[in-house]
């Protein structure tokens, strides 16, 4: 009997091992949540990095082009490497919204001072609340939104420059 209870566990890991296994052979690793694209933007009041003061985000959206809104981290490593594909948008005339996930206000400005600042505005999502009316899955995250406040597509990893050109032209740059 003592014999049976000792493999027991052994059964339950092979148990477990067998539904990952069945789970990672049907799962997509490409495949991203967009519950939000075609929809509205959540009407979200966030405080700005500058002073403090509550922002409504879709006002920031709501005009007469489309504006990107990026999520971002100073802990994150990939946001750093996205940096350089977010001044180029800037350059090219692309407004930015930042929102800084889970992040201190001094580690984001540090960070902005570090690999540059490429946001119309900033903005602070100390919980994680804005991100999860977002659907935001990591960090980085970028919407394309249109001047009417329509989320028209999440990229849901560091943008390429492939992602860059996309964006541009739909952004009509």
């Amino acid at each position: 009997m003592t014999r049976w209870l000792a493999l027991a566990p052994l059964a339950v890991l092979a148990a477990l091992a067998l539904l990952f296994s069945l789970y990672a052979l049907k799962h997509d690793p490409k495949v991203q949540p967009r519950a939000l694209v075609g929809k509205a933007l959540p009407d979200l009041v966030l405080p700005s990095l500058d002073d403090g003061r509550p922002i409504t985000l879709r006002r920031l959206v709501t005009g007469e082009s489309p504006v990107l809104v990026n999520v971002y981290a100073s802990w994150c490593g990939p946001c750093a490497l996205e940096a350089p594909q977010l001044m180029r948008l800037k350059q090219k005339g692309a407004v930015l919204i930042g929102i800084a996930y889970k992040d201190a206000p001094e580690n984001t400005q540090a960070f902005l001072a570090r690999v540059g600042d490429p946001y119309a505005q900033r903005l602070m999502d100390r919980d994680g609340r804005a991100g999860i009316e977002l659907g935001v899955t990591g960090v980085p995250e970028t919407y394309l939104v249109n001047a009417q406040g329509l989320i028209l597509a999440k990229y849901p990893a560091p943008l390429s420059e492939a992602d860059v050109r996309s964006l541009l032209v739909q952004l009509g740059r």
